[in-house]
């Protein structure tokens, strides 16, 4: 028990002291950025006098070291700033983009979830049969396929047979038809189907192939003869002892995936017009709008540093054995 305890400890602090560097490497890159500040701020052919004000407004006529101590005075207390563009709070704003962005996620990852690891132990079970090459060859084509090019496939051979829509998050006529709570989350769907189904697409093959290969590790081992001597369906096999036993490597790829997915829906959420935080990120960029790019980029590495630590936390709770 007291190991357990040790084990989580140094990892919280491990988790506690990459936040640590992530926010402060945040901070650095961004001032490291080419140009003066005041450009950005849509301040071309403006005044000296403007110029300095501006800089008042914002902090940025301040030391490197005085703005550092206010950025992670500020970045505690959860302000992460204004934005350049719309000069409103950049929590706000992005607080609304990751509400979009993470059901998308989330139905992408259920959908992969369950045909990755579906498909992975069958192929396992059927190695080396027709059935076990063309769900290696489907999940090396689905993982190596270009993220942009399928979610235009899907919108050129799926949206029109089936009627789905290819942008935004919502009708906008249906603002004028005083619609029921039904139909506002039948709308919502409908608008996450695609974006969600390029997710889930992309995410299957890894999976697969990652389910596979566990699955075959664990049908190697010497329970599973003794299993089948004592007489055990294969489905009874598969289910308490390969499958349970291959979970470890399987429940790190979910929880990692789940943190870099969010920033890797850039390209989908571009595509399909989907008002989430990639959008919000492309958009940024053009506008070079760098409080709501430093406040996305930090969210983004935060997720992924907590995703890593529920992952260990998980990987302890399945192998009580891990400790280091």
């Amino acid at each position: 028990m007291r190991a357990g305890w040790s084990y989580v400890g140094r990892r919280a602090l491990f988790a506690l002291i990459t936040i640590f560097v992530a926010i402060s490497l945040n901070f650095v890159l961004f001032r490291l950025a080419p140009g003066d500040r005041t450009s950005a701020l849509r301040c071309q052919g403006c005044t000296e006098e403007f110029k300095q004000q501006l800089k008042a407004d914002y902090g940025l006529d301040k030391s490197i070291p005085e703005q550092y101590l206010i950025y992670l005075k500020t970045t505690a207390s959860g302000d992460l700033g204004r934005s350049f563009v719309t000069e409103k709070p950049v929590t706000s704003e992005l607080w609304e983009s990751i509400r979009n962005t993470v059901p998308m996620i989330l139905l992408g990852t259920i959908l992969a979830i369950g045909l990755g690891i579906a498909t992975g132990v069958l192929a396992a079970w059927r190695r080396g049969t027709i059935v076990d090459r063309s769900s290696v060859w489907g999940g090396l084509l689905f993982y190596s396929l270009p993220t942009q090019w399928l979610a235009l496939m899907l919108i050129l051979y799926l949206a029109g047979p089936l009627h789905l829509p290819t942008s935004d998050i919502s009708d906008p006529y249906l603002a004028y038809t005083d619609p029921s709570t039904s139909a506002m989350v039948v709308d919502r769907l409908k608008h996450m189907i695609l974006p969600a189904a390029t997710i889930g697409l992309v995410l299957f093959g890894e999976y697969t192939l990652v389910v596979r290969s566990s699955m075959l590790e664990a049908l190697g081992e010497d329970y599973i003869l003794t299993a089948r001597a004592k007489g055990l369906s294969n489905w009874q096999i598969v289910r308490r002892h390969a499958l349970r036993n291959s979970l470890l490597p399987i429940v790190t790829l979910i929880f990692l995936s789940l943190g870099f997915i969010l920033g890797g829906t850039i390209l989908i959420e571009t595509v399909f017009n989907y008002p989430g935080v990639g959008l919000e990120i492309y958009q940024s960029v053009g506008d070079r709008d760098y409080p709501v790019l430093q406040a996305a980029f930090l969210i983004l590495t935060i997720s992924v540093i907590v995703m890593n630590f529920l992952a260990d936390l998980l990987y302890f709770k399945l192998d009580p054995r891990v400790t280091e």
